[in-house]
């Protein structure tokens, strides 16, 4: 091999033309690998953000659910006495007759309570025995952990010694999560009223014709709009009562 030859087999290596990426090249592709990245994380996040909410939302409507099915059938189970007038005995603490409910708030929110005699006993013994009569009380507690409410429901069978309805007396929870608790009563010809008792002269020994339950739950997607569930119910009427 010549001198010629040998000059010719040696390539001369140009370190600007090395065939690598230069520094802006690099910086251009980190830039849209973390726009790419950004987006993905922001789709991933808003989709749990909206299982979240949808799987929130979902559980207040199981619990208002179960709540209004729970007072329906308590209040359309109401005991009214068979005989005329009602009037309790003193002799006999077994006809004691009572419907009581009371306009009530905290902290400027309705938080109503509601008490009286309902054949709808809550038997979670396991047993079939019937107990008879049985008062339930409904009343409003703050959530120890938040500004929400929780409601209670209250059942003691009368046949137990001391059962009248104490408000602070321990209750199941019935549900929590709620901005307000609304009962109103109605009368036939009448405007609806925001209390009743039937231990009263205006209302001796007497029941509403319907009573209007309105539930405020915390609304987690606008804490200004709370979500509302309101039903009625006609409680049962014997004659001579109203």
């Amino acid at each position: 091999m010549n001198l010629m030859n040998i000059r010719n087999s040696i390539h001369t290596i140009d370190p600007t033309n090395s065939g690598g990426f230069t520094l802006a090249e690099i910086l251009i592709a980190i830039f849209i690998f973390a726009v790419v990245i950004t987006m993905i994380y922001t789709s991933y996040t808003g989709t749990f953000r909206v299982v979240d909410e949808t799987e929130s939302q979902a559980e207040i409507y199981r619990m208002a659910r179960i709540a209004m099915e729970r007072m329906v059938e308590d209040l359309e189970s109401t005991y009214v006495p068979k005989s005329e007038g009602n009037a309790q005995s003193e002799e006999d603490p077994m006809q004691l007759f009572q419907f009581v409910g009371k306009d009530q708030e905290i902290k400027g929110r309705d938080a109503d309570t509601l008490r009286f005699i309902s054949r709808a006993y809550l038997n979670l013994s396991g047993d079939d025995e019937d107990t008879g009569k049985t008062e339930i009380g409904y009343y409003v507690k703050e959530n120890d952990q938040g500004e929400d409410f929780v409601l209670y429901r209250s059942d003691r069978p009368m046949f137990e010694e001391g059962f009248l309805f104490e408000e602070d007396s321990d209750g199941l929870v019935l549900c929590e999560g709620l901005v307000s608790v609304n009962f109103t009563y109605h009368e036939e010809k009448s405007e609806p009223l925001e209390n009743w008792d039937s231990t009263s002269e205006e209302h001796k020994d007497k029941i509403p014709r319907m009573v209007s339950v309105l539930l405020e739950f915390v609304n987690p997607l606008n804490s200004e709009t709370p979500l509302r569930f309101m039903t009625s119910v006609s409680l049962p009427i014997e004659r001579g009562q109203l």
